[in-house]
């Protein structure tokens, strides 16, 4: 679902950039004002899983890969609009540091994994979870709003990915950017989300949601013991376990490189060509990029990656929390 640069026109991402600029200033100031300084190191912890949840694809039908995003994770826990700072974070370390996702779809990126899945996820959950009355309820809200959170949000990418071959061609004629209409990419993102990808994203969200409740209840309710040690664990299990991200082959849908995607079959067919737009776009190499590291074995790479992603995550967070402390204690 992390858009690549050059599959959308620059027009497409400005206006999607400037649609989160306003997302990105109420969520800034709704966090802090409704976060307490003792729940802000959680900030750093909800972009750390959402980092490491997105390092695990799986292969989805059509011979393509998926993941999960935890965005309604990170809002059950913080409320959305935390979830939308924490999950723009760890999607700009991606796309800075390991090259996956665009930078200038950065924005369409965080539209549909920060905006789109954060705040459906949790507004479906609270509905189901206030007219239920057990436990069980909550869950239930959980898994649903996950579900349908992130088709709802791979919808989103499919219709930015088609609407490209509208409204940017070349002098030939030829799309200049995402060369699949609406009627190939609908069915090619959803379908895959609907099957296996929102699964997959039900069995994260509750499955860690669950644990938190149980090891550090203070996370998820006010006045309960919190145990953040229990959370980093599960952290480090996470990072442990990151390479077997790896064992799912293929390229996810709509990622493909440059010259990868002529080769790319549709209904059969080969595109057989690369369009203009990806030839001669934007491009930045980055540091990590696919989450290696040069002279390492791959599943190594991996690991180191999702080290270095997380930690960084938590220490941008730690700052921002002392940053905040600072300001009060001054005020």
């Amino acid at each position: 679902m992390h858009i690549p640069d050059n599959y959308l026109s620059p027009a497409t991402c400005a206006v999607m950039g400037a649609a989160m600029v306003p997302v990105w200033a109420i969520s800034a100031r709704k966090a802090q004002a409704e976060i307490s300084r003792a729940k802000v190191p959680l900030l750093g912890i909800g972009a750390a899983f959402s980092f490491l949840i997105m390092m695990f694809n799986v292969p989805l039908p059509g011979g393509t890969t998926g993941h999960a995003v935890g965005g309604t994770l990170i809002a059950a826990l913080l409320g959305p609009w935390a979830a939308c700072i924490a999950v723009s974070v760890a999607l700009l370390i991606q796309a800075l540091l390991f090259g996956d996702g665009g930078i200038l779809a950065f924005g369409a990126n965080a539209f549909n994994m920060a905006f789109v899945i954060p705040f459906l996820g949790y507004f479906i959950y609270r509905f189901i979870k206030g007219r239920t009355s057990s436990p069980r309820g909550e869950l239930i809200g959980l898994g649903v709003g996950s579900y349908l959170a992130i088709n709802m949000a791979a919808l989103c990418a499919a219709i930015e990915f088609g609407i490209q071959p509208a409204i940017a061609r070349d002098a030939a004629g030829l799309p200049l950017y995402c060369p699949y209409p609406l009627a190939v990419s609908i069915p090619a993102m959803l379908i895959p989300h609907l099957v296996v990808a929102g699964f997959i994203e039900v069995f994260f969200t509750v499955g860690v949601f669950a644990f938190i409740k149980r090891v550090s209840p203070g996370s998820v309710y006010e006045g309960a013991r919190t145990r953040i040690q229990a959370i980093y664990g599960l952290i480090v299990a996470f990072v442990c376990l990151s390479p077997l991200g790896l064992l799912a082959s293929g390229t996810a849908w709509g990622e493909w490189g440059a010259e990868e995607i002529k080769n790319v079959a549709t209904g059969g067919k080969a595109l057989g060509y690369v369009p203009t737009g990806m030839t001669n776009g934007f491009s930045l190499k980055a540091l990590l990029a696919d989450y290696t590291v040069p002279g390492m074995p791959e599943w190594t790479g991996y690991i180191v990656s999702a080290v270095a992603g997380a930690a960084l995550l938590v220490i941008v967070f730690k700052l921002f929390g002392l940053l905040r402390r600072s300001e009060v204690e001054t005020s």
